[in-house]
């Protein structure tokens, strides 16, 4: 009997250093892929070793794979005039890209999709209603600007979909309310972080790591670090972030922050302008084995978001045993408890600043197996093979119904 095909779409090249969540969650997706299934992924080459327009076999997180760059984006950590989405969505134009399964991360790239054969899934990652309300800088997001053109273009492509799968419980709720006639489709889905790369160590050697980071950056011995990994980006509201690490005035803190994209300048002017240039430090973006590193030699990891689904760095930051700190949005603050972290009532750099206070003045009100015990269920072998036992079984049923 043939494999199924699964067939991902998504803007991005996993070989190449890439910031968010979504990269993330696919990149664990095709390492903890299940043998009986081919594995396709339809994204951008980053420099010319990738032709564009070609299927090319490749190998990654040791699965192979079948990788079609469909066009070339150089850095897609930061945002051109045109957006990545609209040139990825024209790109997809014309093709006929069908398979058993195909997977999308972002809902303009279905446009193409609209006449492919095989079992169409919509991944949702954000609070999609609370972004569109959000107030600030409309150009974080392009649709902002335009709320009705984009639940017009919604209800023509959610309609194609036999799943719309949310990891926000409020986002999965507002779908089945809004489209009354798909409410069936539309379920809650965990995200998953990778247990093989984030984990907690001992508290011993938790502490000769800090130190060696400490002693590394030529910081004093007994430097706690704060962490925040992510993009660059209004919706992460980092430059609120910095705000709140300069309210905070603790000393012996050091804030990194690992990251790219667009608001990098501003975050380095609000940085020399607020007198914190050598208690912070910009890494730039990461490898995930890095990044890994970081969570377990922090005392907290903290967010600044104006709206979220559920991140991902939250459940690696818990698995590596650090506390979260985060603002009141998305699924996190529902999945944290008294024990693995603080959630903020008020966006304000005075309320996160007292959130991290507490976490830093109190760390046996926040141990490392806590934390790691709420990470626990959605551990990406766990969730991901459920993921794939249902496909299969679907495949399955489907074939044999063909058969007969």
């Amino acid at each position: 009997m043939r494999k199924p095909v699964l067939t991902i779409f998504y803007q991005y090249n996993p070989w190449h250093t890439s910031i968010g969540g979504i990269q993330t969650l696919i990149n664990t997706f095709i390492k903890y892929a299940p043998s009986e299934f081919e594995v396709r992924l339809v994204g951008t080459a980053s420099d010319s070793s990738q032709t564009v327009g070609k299927w090319q076999e490749a190998e990654f997180a040791g699965r192979e794979i079948s990788f079609l760059p469909i066009l070339k984006i150089e850095n897609d950590n930061v945002r051109g005039l045109i957006p990545t989405t609209v040139k990825y969505t024209a790109a997809l134009l014309g093709r006929s890209l069908s398979s058993d399964f195909l997977h999308f991360h972002r809902l303009e790239p279905s446009l193409a999709a609209m006449n492919w054969q095989g079992e169409k899934s919509i991944f949702i990652h954000n609070d999609i209603h609370t972004q569109m309300k959000t107030v600030g800088d409309r150009k974080a997001i392009l649709w902002r600007r335009f709320p009705g053109a984009y639940f017009a273009l919604e209800s023509t492509l959610i309609r194609q979909f036999s799943q719309i799968l949310s990891c926000n419980t409020d986002a999965a709720q507002f779908y089945r309310q809004r489209y009354p006639q798909l409410q069936d489709r539309v379920a809650f889905i965990k995200n998953s972080f990778d247990n093989e790369v984030f984990y907690s160590l001992s508290q011993p050697q938790k502490e000769a790591n800090r130190r060696e980071l400490a002693v590394q950056m030529g910081l004093e011995e007994e430097t706690r670090f704060i962490l925040f990994a992510g993009r660059l980006h209004p919706q992460k509201d980092p430059v609120l972030l910095i705000r709140a690490f300069a309210a905070l005035n603790q000393p012996q803190t050091h804030l990194l922050i690992a990251g790219d994209g667009e608001l990098a300048n501003q975050v380095r002017q609000e940085i020399e302008q607020l007198g914190l240039s050598s208690r912070v430090t910009m890494l730039g973006a990461l490898k995930q084995q890095e990044l890994a590193r970081l969570h377990r030699l922090s005392s907290a990891f903290v967010l600044s978001s104006a709206f979220e689904g559920l991140p991902l760095v939250v459940l690696e930051a818990l698995a590596s045993g650090t506390p979260v700190v985060t603002t009141k949005c998305g699924e996190t603050p529902k999945l944290l408890n008294h024990h693995s972290g603080v959630v903020c009532e008020q966006r304000t750099p005075d309320c996160i600043a007292e959130a991290l206070r507490r976490v830093l003045l109190n760390p046996q009100e926040y141990p490392s197996e806590a934390c790691v015990r709420t990470a626990q269920p959605f551990a990406a072998r766990t969730v991901v093979r459920d993921i794939y036992g249902d496909m299969l079984n679907r495949w399955e049923l489907k074939e044999f119904s063909v058969i007969s």
